[in-house]
Protein backbone atom coordinates (compact mmCIF):
# COMPACT_ATOMS: atom_id res chain seq x y z
CA UNK A 1 0.00 0.00 0.00
CA UNK A 2 1.07 3.15 -1.01
CA UNK A 3 2.66 5.95 1.65
CA UNK A 4 1.86 9.41 1.98
CA UNK A 5 4.75 11.61 3.01
CA UNK A 6 4.01 13.59 6.09
CA UNK A 7 4.96 16.97 7.32
CA UNK A 8 7.51 17.48 10.04
CA UNK A 9 7.96 19.92 12.54
CA UNK A 10 10.05 20.81 14.80
CA UNK A 11 8.14 21.14 18.43
CA UNK A 12 10.50 22.22 20.80
CA UNK A 13 14.22 22.07 21.79
CA UNK A 14 16.14 22.85 24.78
CA UNK A 15 19.88 22.40 25.95
CA UNK A 16 22.18 22.62 28.73
CA UNK A 17 23.91 25.78 29.40
CA UNK A 18 27.74 24.61 27.74
CA UNK A 19 30.39 24.71 29.97
CA UNK A 20 33.94 24.78 29.46
CA UNK A 21 35.94 20.95 29.24
CA UNK A 22 38.35 20.35 31.75
CA UNK A 23 38.93 19.69 35.68
CA UNK A 24 37.97 23.68 35.89
CA UNK A 25 34.48 23.76 33.83
CA UNK A 26 31.44 23.44 35.48
CA UNK A 27 30.88 19.78 34.71
CA UNK A 28 33.79 18.45 35.46
CA UNK A 29 31.57 16.54 38.53
CA UNK A 30 28.69 15.70 36.44
CA UNK A 31 28.19 12.67 34.29
CA UNK A 32 27.62 13.16 30.35
CA UNK A 33 24.53 10.88 30.56
CA UNK A 34 22.72 12.91 33.10
CA UNK A 35 22.99 16.07 30.74
CA UNK A 36 21.06 14.54 28.31
CA UNK A 37 18.35 13.26 30.45
CA UNK A 38 17.70 17.08 32.29
CA UNK A 39 17.11 17.73 28.93
CA UNK A 40 14.78 15.37 28.34
CA UNK A 41 12.88 16.04 31.12
CA UNK A 42 12.93 19.33 30.36
CA UNK A 43 11.25 18.84 27.00
CA UNK A 44 8.25 16.60 28.93
CA UNK A 45 7.87 19.40 31.15
CA UNK A 46 7.62 22.33 28.92
CA UNK A 47 5.35 20.14 27.07
CA UNK A 48 2.32 18.07 29.49
CA UNK A 49 0.14 17.72 26.48
CA UNK A 50 2.96 14.87 25.55
CA UNK A 51 1.83 11.26 26.72
CA UNK A 52 5.57 9.67 26.99
CA UNK A 53 3.75 6.19 25.94
CA UNK A 54 3.02 7.88 22.86
CA UNK A 55 7.03 8.88 21.93
CA UNK A 56 8.34 6.20 19.28
CA UNK A 57 12.41 6.56 19.18
CA UNK A 58 14.79 8.64 21.18
CA UNK A 59 17.86 9.10 19.07
CA UNK A 60 21.05 10.83 21.05
CA UNK A 61 24.56 11.27 19.30
CA UNK A 62 27.67 11.50 20.82
CA UNK A 63 30.84 11.93 18.92
CA UNK A 64 33.29 9.93 21.71
CA UNK A 65 31.16 6.78 22.55
CA UNK A 66 32.77 5.55 25.31
CA UNK A 67 32.58 5.63 29.07
CA UNK A 68 29.19 7.68 29.82
CA UNK A 69 28.71 8.27 26.69
CA UNK A 70 28.41 5.19 25.64
CA UNK A 71 26.15 2.19 26.03
CA UNK A 72 23.14 2.84 23.76
CA UNK A 73 22.79 6.67 24.73
CA UNK A 74 19.22 7.12 23.26
CA UNK A 75 17.70 3.79 24.99
CA UNK A 76 19.62 4.31 28.62
CA UNK A 77 18.79 8.38 28.44
CA UNK A 78 15.30 7.65 27.89
CA UNK A 79 15.01 5.08 30.76
CA UNK A 80 16.78 7.14 33.26
CA UNK A 81 14.53 10.44 32.05
CA UNK A 82 11.76 8.18 33.35
CA UNK A 83 9.95 7.17 29.85
CA UNK A 84 7.88 3.85 29.76
CA UNK A 85 9.73 0.70 28.58
CA UNK A 86 8.53 0.59 25.88
CA UNK A 87 10.13 3.33 24.15
CA UNK A 88 13.38 2.36 21.99
CA UNK A 89 16.18 4.14 21.64
CA UNK A 90 19.60 4.58 19.86
CA UNK A 91 22.94 6.77 19.47
CA UNK A 92 24.44 8.36 16.54
CA UNK A 93 27.73 9.21 15.60
CA UNK A 94 28.32 11.82 12.80
CA UNK A 95 30.87 13.87 14.82
CA UNK A 96 29.81 17.63 15.05
CA UNK A 97 26.53 17.15 12.82
CA UNK A 98 25.40 14.22 15.72
CA UNK A 99 22.35 16.14 16.93
CA UNK A 100 21.51 17.53 13.47
CA UNK A 101 21.81 13.72 12.53
CA UNK A 102 19.76 12.15 15.79
CA UNK A 103 17.13 15.14 14.20
CA UNK A 104 16.97 14.04 10.46
CA UNK A 105 16.90 10.53 11.09
CA UNK A 106 13.85 10.44 13.02
CA UNK A 107 12.12 13.46 11.07
CA UNK A 108 12.60 10.59 7.84
CA UNK A 109 11.04 8.30 10.13
CA UNK A 110 8.35 10.47 11.20
CA UNK A 111 7.45 11.14 7.02
CA UNK A 112 7.67 7.70 6.22
CA UNK A 113 5.04 7.24 9.20
CA UNK A 114 6.77 5.08 11.02
CA UNK A 115 6.96 7.57 14.37
CA UNK A 116 4.53 9.71 14.86
CA UNK A 117 6.76 11.61 17.80
CA UNK A 118 10.31 10.87 18.37
CA UNK A 119 13.14 12.71 20.57
CA UNK A 120 16.51 13.44 18.91
CA UNK A 121 19.87 15.33 20.68
CA UNK A 122 23.07 15.07 21.39
CA UNK A 123 25.70 15.14 24.02
CA UNK A 124 29.57 15.68 24.26
CA UNK A 125 31.42 15.86 27.59
CA UNK A 126 34.86 16.62 25.91
CA UNK A 127 36.50 17.28 29.58
CA UNK A 128 35.58 13.39 30.07
CA UNK A 129 36.47 12.31 26.48
CA UNK A 130 38.42 14.20 24.75
CA UNK A 131 37.45 14.07 21.00
CA UNK A 132 39.48 10.78 19.46
CA UNK A 133 39.53 9.16 22.65
CA UNK A 134 40.50 5.40 22.42
CA UNK A 135 39.92 5.35 18.42
CA UNK A 136 42.94 4.00 15.76
CA UNK A 137 42.79 5.81 12.89
CA UNK A 138 43.82 2.89 9.90
CA UNK A 139 47.50 3.76 8.89
CA UNK A 140 46.25 3.21 5.53
CA UNK A 141 44.42 6.90 5.37
CA UNK A 142 48.22 8.41 5.80
CA UNK A 143 50.26 5.57 4.48
CA UNK A 144 48.83 5.66 1.11
CA UNK A 145 47.74 9.22 1.12
CA UNK A 146 43.77 8.75 1.18
CA UNK A 147 43.93 11.84 2.82
CA UNK A 148 46.59 14.24 4.36
CA UNK A 149 47.53 13.94 7.75
CA UNK A 150 46.13 17.24 8.42
CA UNK A 151 42.28 15.89 8.43
CA UNK A 152 43.11 14.51 11.47
CA UNK A 153 43.33 17.63 13.06
CA UNK A 154 40.37 20.04 12.75
CA UNK A 155 42.58 23.06 13.56
CA UNK A 156 45.07 22.09 10.76
CA UNK A 157 42.06 21.64 8.73
CA UNK A 158 40.71 25.35 9.21
CA UNK A 159 44.19 26.67 8.28
CA UNK A 160 44.42 24.75 5.32
CA UNK A 161 40.51 26.60 4.38
CA UNK A 162 42.63 29.68 5.13
CA UNK A 163 44.82 29.01 2.36
CA UNK A 164 41.67 28.22 -0.15
CA UNK A 165 40.90 31.66 0.76
CA UNK A 166 43.47 34.18 1.01
CA UNK A 167 41.18 36.89 1.12
CA UNK A 168 40.04 35.26 4.80
CA UNK A 169 42.41 36.99 6.80
CA UNK A 170 43.19 36.89 10.44
CA UNK A 171 41.70 40.08 11.16
CA UNK A 172 38.79 39.32 9.23
CA UNK A 173 38.20 35.65 11.25
CA UNK A 174 39.28 37.97 14.78
CA UNK A 175 36.36 40.78 13.41
CA UNK A 176 34.18 37.68 12.93
CA UNK A 177 34.67 36.29 16.41
CA UNK A 178 34.37 40.00 18.41
CA UNK A 179 31.29 40.27 16.94
CA UNK A 180 29.84 36.67 17.77
CA UNK A 181 30.54 37.91 21.44
CA UNK A 182 29.07 40.93 21.14
CA UNK A 183 25.58 39.72 19.35
CA UNK A 184 25.87 36.50 22.53
CA UNK A 185 26.13 38.83 24.89
CA UNK A 186 22.88 41.31 23.67
CA UNK A 187 20.81 38.10 23.14
CA UNK A 188 21.83 37.28 27.02
CA UNK A 189 21.23 40.94 28.05
CA UNK A 190 17.31 40.70 26.01
CA UNK A 191 16.83 37.12 27.20
CA UNK A 192 17.10 35.94 23.93
CA UNK A 193 18.81 32.45 25.05
CA UNK A 194 17.78 31.83 28.61
CA UNK A 195 13.90 30.46 27.71
CA UNK A 196 15.59 27.44 26.45
CA UNK A 197 18.13 26.83 29.24
CA UNK A 198 18.07 23.68 31.26
CA UNK A 199 19.33 24.66 34.99
CA UNK A 200 21.86 21.92 36.23
CA UNK A 201 22.63 21.19 39.45
CA UNK A 202 26.73 20.40 39.97
CA UNK A 203 28.75 19.74 42.33
CA UNK A 204 31.97 21.52 42.74
CA UNK A 205 34.91 20.42 44.50
CA UNK A 206 37.73 23.07 45.82
CA UNK A 207 40.50 20.98 46.45
CA UNK A 208 42.69 23.64 47.53
CA UNK A 209 39.90 24.13 50.33
CA UNK A 210 38.99 20.40 50.31
CA UNK A 211 35.53 21.50 50.37
CA UNK A 212 33.10 20.49 48.05
CA UNK A 213 29.30 21.90 47.64
CA UNK A 214 26.58 22.10 45.02
CA UNK A 215 25.56 25.00 42.66
CA UNK A 216 23.24 25.84 40.05
CA UNK A 217 24.41 26.44 36.58
CA UNK A 218 22.10 28.90 34.48
CA UNK A 219 24.22 30.31 31.87
CA UNK A 220 26.71 29.16 29.12
CA UNK A 221 30.76 28.97 30.43
CA UNK A 222 32.85 29.83 27.71
CA UNK A 223 31.51 32.87 26.55
CA UNK A 224 33.76 36.04 26.92
CA UNK A 225 32.00 39.66 26.68
CA UNK A 226 33.78 42.70 26.09
CA UNK A 227 36.15 40.77 23.54
CA UNK A 228 37.96 43.17 21.92
CA UNK A 229 40.38 42.83 18.36
CA UNK A 230 43.49 43.83 20.79
CA UNK A 231 42.67 40.74 23.17
CA UNK A 232 42.51 38.67 19.73
CA UNK A 233 45.73 40.40 17.94
CA UNK A 234 48.28 38.53 19.69
CA UNK A 235 47.00 34.98 20.88
CA UNK A 236 49.10 31.97 19.58
CA UNK A 237 48.59 30.37 16.76
CA UNK A 238 48.95 26.82 17.94
CA UNK A 239 48.32 24.81 14.50
CA UNK A 240 50.68 26.37 12.62
CA UNK A 241 53.46 29.03 12.80
CA UNK A 242 52.30 32.46 12.01
CA UNK A 243 49.14 31.09 11.17
CA UNK A 244 45.44 32.50 11.65
CA UNK A 245 43.54 30.29 13.82
CA UNK A 246 43.12 31.00 17.46
CA UNK A 247 41.29 29.78 20.67
CA UNK A 248 40.16 33.27 20.14
CA UNK A 249 38.33 32.92 16.52
CA UNK A 250 37.16 29.22 16.98
CA UNK A 251 35.09 27.18 19.38
CA UNK A 252 36.61 25.92 22.23
CA UNK A 253 36.40 22.36 23.84
CA UNK A 254 33.10 21.94 25.64
CA UNK A 255 30.40 19.74 27.47
CA UNK A 256 26.88 20.14 26.78
CA UNK A 257 23.48 18.55 25.75
CA UNK A 258 20.93 19.61 23.58
CA UNK A 259 16.95 17.61 23.09
CA UNK A 260 13.82 18.27 20.61
CA UNK A 261 10.61 16.95 19.97
CA UNK A 262 10.06 16.30 16.29
CA UNK A 263 6.62 15.32 15.62
CA UNK A 264 4.48 14.96 11.96
CA UNK A 265 2.52 17.95 11.79
CA UNK A 266 -0.71 16.22 12.06
CA UNK A 267 0.19 14.54 15.60
CA UNK A 268 1.36 17.89 16.96
CA UNK A 269 -1.71 19.93 15.98
CA UNK A 270 -3.66 16.82 17.68
CA UNK A 271 -1.99 17.28 20.91
CA UNK A 272 -2.06 20.86 21.19
CA UNK A 273 1.89 20.47 20.99
CA UNK A 274 3.49 23.72 19.56
CA UNK A 275 5.04 23.95 15.90
CA UNK A 276 7.89 26.09 15.87
CA UNK A 277 9.38 24.92 12.70
CA UNK A 278 8.60 23.00 9.62
CA UNK A 279 11.03 20.85 7.56
CA UNK A 280 11.58 21.49 4.32
CA UNK A 281 14.90 19.34 3.13
CA UNK A 282 18.01 18.26 4.46
CA UNK A 283 21.32 17.19 2.88
CA UNK A 284 24.41 16.37 3.99
CA UNK A 285 28.11 16.49 1.58
CA UNK A 286 31.41 14.98 1.71
CA UNK A 287 34.25 17.37 0.86
CA UNK A 288 38.25 16.51 1.27
CA UNK A 289 39.03 16.22 4.65
CA UNK A 290 41.89 18.45 4.84
CA UNK A 291 39.02 21.41 4.17
CA UNK A 292 36.76 19.56 6.12
CA UNK A 293 35.14 23.72 6.66
CA UNK A 294 34.13 23.41 3.18
CA UNK A 295 31.23 21.39 3.81
CA UNK A 296 28.20 23.42 4.52
CA UNK A 297 28.74 24.89 1.01
CA UNK A 298 27.91 21.71 -0.68
CA UNK A 299 25.54 20.39 1.36
CA UNK A 300 23.64 23.56 0.97
CA UNK A 301 23.50 23.39 -2.40
CA UNK A 302 22.08 20.21 -2.22
CA UNK A 303 19.12 21.17 0.40
CA UNK A 304 18.70 24.62 -1.96
CA UNK A 305 18.19 22.34 -4.88
CA UNK A 306 15.66 19.41 -2.96
CA UNK A 307 13.83 22.47 -1.81
CA UNK A 308 13.63 23.99 -5.41
CA UNK A 309 14.68 27.39 -3.16
CA UNK A 310 17.67 29.41 -3.73
CA UNK A 311 20.08 31.25 -1.58
CA UNK A 312 18.33 34.43 -1.85
CA UNK A 313 15.46 32.75 -0.56
CA UNK A 314 16.67 32.53 3.08
CA UNK A 315 16.21 35.20 5.17
CA UNK A 316 17.67 33.46 8.62
CA UNK A 317 21.04 31.83 8.81
CA UNK A 318 22.02 29.23 11.99
CA UNK A 319 25.97 28.71 10.90
CA UNK A 320 27.82 26.56 13.49
CA UNK A 321 31.06 28.35 14.30
CA UNK A 322 33.76 25.55 15.12
CA UNK A 323 36.11 28.16 13.10
CA UNK A 324 35.66 31.60 12.03
CA UNK A 325 37.12 31.38 8.70
CA UNK A 326 34.27 28.37 7.90
CA UNK A 327 31.55 30.61 8.15
CA UNK A 328 33.07 33.53 6.23
CA UNK A 329 34.27 30.66 3.52
CA UNK A 330 30.24 30.20 3.25
CA UNK A 331 29.63 33.56 3.31
CA UNK A 332 31.75 34.90 0.68
CA UNK A 333 30.96 31.61 -1.24
CA UNK A 334 27.31 33.13 -1.55
CA UNK A 335 28.84 37.20 -2.13
CA UNK A 336 27.08 37.28 1.67
CA UNK A 337 28.64 40.10 4.08
CA UNK A 338 30.99 39.47 7.03
CA UNK A 339 28.01 41.00 9.06
CA UNK A 340 24.66 40.47 7.45
CA UNK A 341 21.88 40.93 9.79
CA UNK A 342 20.67 37.35 8.79
CA UNK A 343 23.32 35.54 10.25
CA UNK A 344 23.52 34.47 13.81
CA UNK A 345 21.49 37.15 14.88
CA UNK A 346 22.55 35.53 18.48
CA UNK A 347 25.86 34.99 18.06
CA UNK A 348 27.31 31.52 18.01
CA UNK A 349 29.81 28.83 19.05
CA UNK A 350 32.28 31.37 19.46
CA UNK A 351 30.55 32.39 22.25
CA UNK A 352 28.68 29.78 23.07
CA UNK A 353 30.39 26.81 22.94
CA UNK A 354 30.51 23.59 20.63
CA UNK A 355 30.05 20.69 22.28
CA UNK A 356 30.54 18.62 18.97
CA UNK A 357 27.41 16.44 18.77
CA UNK A 358 25.21 18.05 20.73
CA UNK A 359 25.37 21.69 18.27
CA UNK A 360 22.76 20.96 15.78
CA UNK A 361 19.86 21.44 18.04
CA UNK A 362 21.36 24.21 19.63
CA UNK A 363 21.23 25.95 15.64
CA UNK A 364 17.44 24.78 15.88
CA UNK A 365 16.38 26.09 19.14
CA UNK A 366 17.48 29.40 18.39
CA UNK A 367 16.85 29.54 14.61
CA UNK A 368 12.64 28.45 16.05
CA UNK A 369 13.11 31.36 18.46
CA UNK A 370 14.33 34.11 15.64
CA UNK A 371 11.27 32.44 13.44
CA UNK A 372 8.91 33.51 16.46
CA UNK A 373 10.29 36.62 16.47
CA UNK A 374 10.12 37.58 12.84
CA UNK A 375 6.92 36.58 11.11
CA UNK A 376 8.26 38.29 7.68
CA UNK A 377 10.86 35.66 7.17
CA UNK A 378 9.11 32.46 5.75
CA UNK A 379 13.03 30.30 5.53
CA UNK A 380 15.96 29.96 7.26
CA UNK A 381 18.70 27.16 7.54
CA UNK A 382 20.94 25.40 9.77
CA UNK A 383 24.22 24.08 8.88
CA UNK A 384 27.50 23.15 9.94
CA UNK A 385 30.60 21.92 9.09
CA UNK A 386 31.77 18.21 9.99
CA UNK A 387 35.10 16.49 10.71
CA UNK A 388 36.69 14.16 8.50
CA UNK A 389 35.63 16.22 5.39
CA UNK A 390 31.48 17.03 5.33
CA UNK A 391 28.97 18.82 5.63
CA UNK A 392 25.09 19.38 6.70
CA UNK A 393 22.16 21.83 5.92
CA UNK A 394 18.87 21.75 7.02
CA UNK A 395 16.14 24.11 6.10
CA UNK A 396 13.17 25.36 7.75
CA UNK A 397 9.75 27.04 7.18
CA UNK A 398 8.60 29.36 9.32
CA UNK A 399 4.96 28.20 10.48
CA UNK A 400 4.11 31.97 11.46
CA UNK A 401 5.47 33.60 7.94
CA UNK A 402 2.72 36.33 7.19
CA UNK A 403 2.72 36.51 3.38
CA UNK A 404 2.04 40.06 3.68
CA UNK A 405 5.35 40.71 4.84
CA UNK A 406 8.83 40.17 3.19
CA UNK A 407 8.54 37.26 1.08
CA UNK A 408 11.88 36.40 2.43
Amino acid sequence: MPRTVRDVVFVDGVRTPFGKAGPKGIYNETRADDLVVKAIRELLRRNPDLDPKKIDEVAIAATTQIGDQGLTLGRTAGILAGLPQSVPGYSIDRMCAGALTAVTAVAGGVAFGAYDVALAGGVEHMGRHPMGEGVDPNPRFVSEKLVDESALFMGMTAENLHDRYPTITKLRADEYAVRSQEKAAKAYADGKIQQDLVPISVRNTNEAAGETGWGLVTTDEPMRPGTTLENLANLKTPFRTHGRVTAGNAAGLNDGATAAIIASEDFARENNLPVKMRLVSYSFAGVEPEVMGYGPIPATEKALAQAGLTIDDIGLFEINEAFAVQVLAFLEHYGIADDDARVNQYGGAIAFGHPLASSGVRLMTQLARQFEEQPHVRYGLTTMCVGFGMGATVIWENPNFNAEGDSK
